[in-house]
């Protein structure tokens, strides 16, 4: 049997409801590496899970050479080794290459997840890069001379995490601070903030081929907050074609990648590459709704299979979070479902369980349910999921 080195961080829906059972239909066992592997033991021995891993191991996963030494001391060398987190797709992909494995080129994994390393590539390619700076510490923010309004954000953060807009310096000021408060030391990136409608990019490649599904009209909290609180699919989202340049030009070309831009009157410009598939449950959304065995394509790619064509479904998408109105202590959630109906299917999906403490944090971390569904008619499908949407009621005791 073939093996699956997947490395990963903390727990992850779609790993554990995901890529693990997508790699047992593709008979494959799996390796876990993680830095967390009590967490992940306990996750699996709680409940019924038949999709586990064979082995979970204690690893450094951050750290590449560690992960080479990890797996130097299996029995053979595996299949593939793949990862869908976005903190290690840099060791994943410098993995892959020491074992002569598929994968992707670790430098362009790095300044994709680097994002002042993003920035900096794109202006030594010539393309339309923000302007931006990074700042360590409140004395470079003295120097201050870019214009107002502005976003900040650590240069390696996820799920809008400390994402701010400042609308003067004081405002920058007090957001730095509050970042450097909570993570001493983090490295900052400031640049400038884009006005117009937010789409996502989601595509696939083998190195050769690629293609693009589509991407996703987002909805975000009002500022100075970046909280996506709705999405709905685009089959052709705008200025794609443009989009798919510019991210080929840095290099971006296996595996699946998830590509956040603002479309504006001078074209799209970029406001993140993700090198690995869209999460927030959008990835299970897709599977569903477009009627494709997602998870098994992404990871056939990485057990070097040739990217074939793809026949997608035309169903209308869309997508609902539910944030916490306060932090405090979960005392009530309604129950997980999906209700199938003549024209939509819409489910539920719980993402916090009674007991769980929840603390505001202003970023996607404060999702405490999602209502997704699809469908052949966009306009009964919205109306299908705001219907669900507004009959939920939790609970959460401050």
């Amino acid at each position: 049997m073939k093996t699956l080195i997947l490395l990963t961080h903390t727990l992850s829906d779609a790993v554990n409801s995901g890529f693990l059972p997508a790699a047992k239909r593709l008979g494959l066992q799996v390796v876990l590496l993680t830095d967390h592997p009590d967490v992940h033991r306990n996750y699996f021995q709680d409940g019924d899970l038949t999709d586990h891993p064979s082995e979970i191991i204690s690893c450094d996963v951050f750290n590449p050479l560690a992960v080479i030494e990890t797996i130097s001391r299996l029995a053979e060398i595996p299949a593939a080794i793949f990862s869908n987190s976005d903190h290690l797709q840099t060791s994943t992909a410098v993995a892959a290459q020491y074992f002569g494995l598929p994968g992707k080129n670790w430098m362009v994994a790095y300044l994709c997840k680097n994002k002042a390393q993003m920035r900096l590539r794109q202006s030594l390619l010539g393309m339309d890069s923000l302007t931006y700076q990074t700042v360590n510490d409140v004395t470079q923010l003295s120097a201050w001379k870019m214009p107002f309004p502005c976003v900040v954000k650590p240069k390696e953060g996820v799920a809008s995490q400390h994402v701010r807009l400042a609308v003067n310096f004081a405002a920058l000021q007090r957001q730095c601070n509050a970042i450097w408060e909570a993570r001493p030391g983090c490295t900052l990136l400031v640049e400038e903030y884009l006005e117009g409608p937010l789409y996502t990019l989601e595509t696939l490649g083998d190195g050769t081929q690629f293609s693009v599904l589509g991407g996703f009209r987002v909805t975000l909290s009002p500022p100075p907050n970046f909280v996506e609180l709705y999405a709905q699919w685009e089959h052709e989202p705008p200025m794609a074609h443009e989009v798919v340049r510019q991210i080929k030009a840095m290099g971006v070309g296996f595996g699946a990648c998830h590509t956040e831009y603002v479309v504006t009157p001078n074209g799209p410009r970029l406001i993140e590459i993700n090198y690995r598939c869209i999460g927030d449950h959008r990835e299970f959304l897709l599977e569903q709704a477009l009627k494709i065995p997602f998870f098994e394509i992404i990871l056939r790619l990485h057990l070097g299979e040739p990217l074939n064509p793809l026949q997608v479904s035309t169903n209308a998408a869309e997508i609902r979070y539910l944030t916490a109105a306060s932090s405090g202590t979960v005392t009530a959630i309604p129950a997980a479902f999906t209700r199938a109906e003549q024209q939509t299917t819409v489910s539920f999906r719980q993402l916090r369980q009674v007991g769980d403490q929840i603390v505001i944090s202003h970023s996607n971390k404060d999702y405490i349910g999602v209502v997704s569904g699809f469908g052949r008619d966009r306009l009964a499908l919205k109306q299908a999921i705001e219907h669900v949407a507004a009959g939920l009621r939790w609970e959460i005791q401050v």
